[in-house]
């Protein structure tokens, strides 16, 4: 539920939020949530904290408070081990808090990095599943219009017979997920995203070896751009489940990562992204390119 529909209701709302950290804390400064009588939205990082904050606000709504502070150490005494410190500020929302943090959210939600899925197949699916829950715009693309039937995630799909003019068209910081059922779309895909040189990440499935065909296609149908940024094999871990759920749950995690490092750190770009190296286990070190996106 986005905040929108939380706050669309009449019910009086109390806004948490964290305002100052010290030490060790599940979440940082700025961290909110809102909280009426009988439903939640967002979390100031759970925990016995977290209910101390409810219990505060839920007295407020009964008594009619307009605000209240708590100051919390993270110790024994409220069975937490953070070892931390924080303040918090309580308030009831007015009209004009509730259209403002409505608005924020908006602005948020646009400023969210995107995530480009080529490939509607079983990796692809699972992946916009897992990324629907993630603060990311996804999309999921595909020239079938039958696989991206088959997609059941709250996600932007996206019919598209020329794949490579959505990669153009991205905005800088995407990332751009290659796993078509094609291995020539695949190679023109990537090359395309690496041309950018403004990625956030650029992967593409497959093993060491797909990296290598794929290092000779660049240089010869390229823009002159490097294959340092790219992440060939996608999500590599010792694991050998090929299972397309599994395999989608390392990628997004490796995507998550680079995200939060480009929004971060935005003069690390694509081009410093760590390099797969197939020495180590040999060059089919992780073989994911059989379970294909088909």
């Amino acid at each position: 539920m986005t905040l929108a529909a939380f706050l669309s209701s009449d019910a009086s709302v109390i806004h948490v939020r964290l305002t100052r950290v010290r030490g060790s804390s599940p979440r940082d400064a700025g961290a909110q949530m809102f909280i009426s009588a009988d439903s939640l939205h967002g979390t100031i990082g759970g925990g016995q904290l977290e209910y101390m904050a409810i219990d505060k606000a839920r007295a407020m709504l009964r008594t009619g408070r307009a605000t209240d502070n708590m100051d919390v150490p993270l110790g024994p005494e409220i069975g937490q081990c953070c070892g931390g410190r924080v303040a918090i500020t309580l308030a009831q929302m007015t009209d004009a808090d509730r259209r403002k943090a409505c608005l924020s959210e908006a602005h948020d939600i646009e400023q969210r990095p995107h995530v480009y899925i080529f490939g509607a197949g079983h990796v692809g699916r699972a992946l916009a599943r897992f990324f629907q829950f993630l603060p990311v715009q996804c999309v999921l693309i595909d020239g079938r219009h039958e696989e991206l039937s088959l997609s059941d995630a709250k996600v932007e799909t996206r019919l598209s017979a020329l794949p490579e003019a959505d990669i153009r068209n991205a905005p800088p910081n995407s990332a751009f997920i290659v796993l078509t059922h094609d291995h020539a779309l695949d190679f023109l895909l990537t090359s395309e995203a690496l041309d950018r040189r403004d990625a956030a990440y650029v992967g593409l499935i497959g093993s060491a070896t797909k990296r290598v065909k794929f290092t000779r296609f660049h240089a010869s149908h390229s823009a002159g751009s490097e294959t340092s940024g790219l992440t060939c094999p996608i999500g590599p871990t010792q694991s050998t489940d090929k299972r397309p759920e599994v395999i989608a749950a390392f990628v997004v995690a490796e995507v998550m990562t680079r995200l939060i490092q480009a929004a971060t750190s935005p003069t690390q770009q694509q081009n410093q992204t760590p390099q797969r190296s197939p020495e180590k286990g040999g060059a089919e070190q992780y073989q994911w390119e059989e379970t294909r996106n088909v």
